[in-house]
């Protein structure tokens, strides 16, 4: 099983050498991926519209290309995961682009994550449709794989229209390993149907075996089996002590879940040192040398 990190950016704040002493960290202590998660723009919650959502205007969020192109300069090995990035509300030659160039200068070091997202206020201000974006999301993850793949590319749908093009410099990994976020019926599907892997963020053992019940219904419909895509979950660094983590490392491992992240926000960790020091913690414990 690989166990990574989400970096912890709400609750990090913005000095560049804080971040890299994290990534070269997490390097050194084994963990095999930094995820990060994305958002755009952040939504003043006293608009009108009663608006409600875990994030806002006061959240930083730092964009996850550009912060990784930082962390692969500082680090050699570990893998860098978009934990997820709203595709539908980006243009999709832009994000393929954006992530040809970070595995590019990575040495092969991206999974991109991708999602439909549930911020209709962020597609309107990007000038995007959210009735749309799991039909375009669709679109959007065969066109990638075509401009990772291909030298040219011909491309006319709902969305797109590309007359014979392509992108350079191309990824290393050709094509780059596509996951799914969410959980939601139609993501299941999608996933079953077309992802290289999952990212539900199932946070307990015992909530996620309906779900990958269904995933495995699905992925019997389309010729596929588990062994086809990844799953990754998540595992809270308040959620116990040494031996409840390992403990709880093998329930995941039982259910077949090949990637966990560790979560270290919430919890009252106000310092980019403390995130550090938690990394360390967990890593000492639970992450074989």
């Amino acid at each position: 099983m690989k166990i990574g990190v989400i970096f912890p950016q709400i609750e990090f704040g913005t000095d560049p050498a804080l971040i890299r002493e994290y990534a070269v960290s997490a390097e050194k202590l084994g963990y095999s991926h930094i995820l990060a998660y994305d958002h755009v723009l952040g939504v003043n919650p006293e608009r009108p519209g009663n608006w409600q959502g875990p994030y806002t205007y006061e959240d930083p969020f730092w964009e996850p290309f550009v912060l990784f192109s930082y962390m692969a300069a500082v680090t050699h090995t570990i893998e860098f995961t978009t934990g997820i990035i709203i595709a539908p509300q980006r243009q999709t030659a832009l994000l393929a682009k954006q992530a040809a160039t970070l595995d590019a200068i990575s040495g092969g070091r991206l999974r991109l994550g991708i999602g439909t997202g549930w911020n209709k206020p962020e597609y309107i201000a990007l000038n995007q449709d959210f009735h749309t974006r799991g039909k375009r999301s669709e679109a959007q993850i065969d066109l990638m794989r075509k401009l990772w793949t291909q030298r040219l590319v011909t491309v006319k749908d709902e969305w797109h229209d590309i007359p014979d093009m392509g992108l350079l410099p191309m990824p290393v990994q050709r094509p780059i390993p596509i996951w799914l976020g969410g959980a939601a019926d139609p993501v299941i599907r999608r996933v079953a149907k077309m992802a290289d892997g999952w990212i539900p963020f199932f946070r307990r053992p015992q909530s996620a075996e309906s779900y990958l019940a269904k995933l495995d219904g699905y992925l019997a419909e389309y010729g596929r089996n588990r062994a086809d895509i990844g799953i990754e979950a998540i595992i809270n660094f308040k959620d116990g002590n040494r031996r409840q983590w390992r403990d709880l490392i093998a329930q995941w491992e039982a259910l077949g879940i090949t990637h966990l992240v560790l979560h270290t926000m919430g919890i009252g960790l106000d310092s980019a040192e403390k995130h550090i020091a938690a990394i360390h913690e967990f890593a000492e414990a639970a992450i074989d040398s």
